[in-house]
């Protein structure tokens, strides 16, 4: 059943995003509107990079991980991957990471490079669930030792963690630095290592086009950059236009000085125009709105036979803000 497997897709995607999505090919993800007129095959090593650096600094869990997320570990090839997948198959969970070294074609030197990557939880040892490697669990004892505690009550006691002093733990192998390090990790096991997520503070009942009114103050995350401003989503399923004379105070010859795909920024409505579905926007919270003026749909003339509506040459006017800074836009093109 289709729908039953897209749900699971969907499932499996929330538990643990990152190994669903490696198995995709990051191009194909989509990374930017020029990925194609670029060297693709330095874009795949560049994006192949990225793709292994977030895997080895999150970590994978060697017990539930697939064969295409064990693959993008440092050290494990393709082969090696399949081996530790079918070894756990065939004799159950791992419960160490010595364990490791019990599949076939993984040798000193691999489990060396791939060890500290890899994650055994709620194994033997309770550093095997952390990010220090285990050449390292010497210090870890040493600490255990010198404090006359448990490995296990260290792990996640911040208050204790802060009053050791790494310089106590140097030796020949290991230097103040990784000291530190491993006190960090010792502090927060398994942390996540990105960084809080912010999202905008959508205002609540403005949802569409027509719940806009010029002179409102809204949040909103920035969905595209371009040469003449920037795009901002503010929840409404239509981006508006902050065109780059309202980016700032001073002058702006470039709006990616200003602003960044993904950005939070606070913007106030100038124009709404329906009808064309165009929002005018100002980062300038100080200017002052310009309520679009009621079309009577009359076609009155002036003098000189000019229509209402059209410039001197006859075309049609610029309908406010937005649409005048399109038109700029273009004529500089020219």
């Amino acid at each position: 059943d289709v729908t039953i497997r897209g749900a699971v897709s969907i499932a499996r995607r929330l538990q643990d995003p990152l190994a669903e999505l490696v198995k995709i090919d990051p191009k194909s993800i989509g990374v930017g509107q020029y990925q194609h007129d670029v060297s693709q095959s330095k874009l795949a090593r560049t994006l192949d990079a990225v793709v292994e650096d977030c895997v080895n600094a999150v970590g994978v869990d060697v017990n539930t991980a697939s064969v295409p997320l064990l693959t993008r570990v440092s050290g494990l090839t393709a082969g090696i991957a399949e081996n530790i997948v079918r070894y756990r198959d065939e004799n159950g969970r791992f419960t160490s990471r010595a364990q490791l070294l019990k599949v076939p074609r993984l040798g000193e030197k691999t489990y060396e490079q791939a060890a500290g990557f890899l994650r055994i939880m709620n194994g033997d040892n309770p550093l095997d669930a952390s990010a220090v490697h285990p050449e390292a669990y010497g210090v870890v004892a040493r600490i255990a030792e010198q404090s006359g505690r448990e490995v296990r009550t260290l792990m996640g006691d911040s208050a204790f963690l802060a009053t050791l002093k790494p310089q106590d733990f140097v030796d020949d192998q290991f230097g103040e630095p990784t000291i530190r390090d491993i006190i960090r990790e010792l502090d927060k096991p398994g942390r996540d290592p990105r960084p809080e997520f912010k999202v905008a503070q959508l205002r609540e009942g403005v949802e569409t086009i027509s719940d806009l009114k010029p002179g409102m103050v809204l949040e909103g995350t920035v969905s595209n950059v371009t040469n003449f401003g920037a795009f901002v989503d503010i929840g409404v399923h239509q981006d508006g236009l902050v065109h780059i004379s309202a980016l700032s105070s001073k002058f702006v010859k470039d709006p990616r000085e200003v602003v960044k795909a993904g950005q939070i920024v606070k913007v106030k409505v100038l124009e709404v125009d329906i009808q064309r579905k165009r929002i005018a926007l100002t980062m300038r919270l100080d200017d002052e709105a310009r309520p679009r003026p009621e079309q009577d749909g009359r076609r009155e003339v002036r003098g000189g036979g000019q229509r209402r509506g059209q410039n001197e040459r006859g075309r049609p006017a610029p309908a406010g803000a937005l649409a005048q800074a399109l038109m700029n836009a273009q004529r500089k093109k020219r």
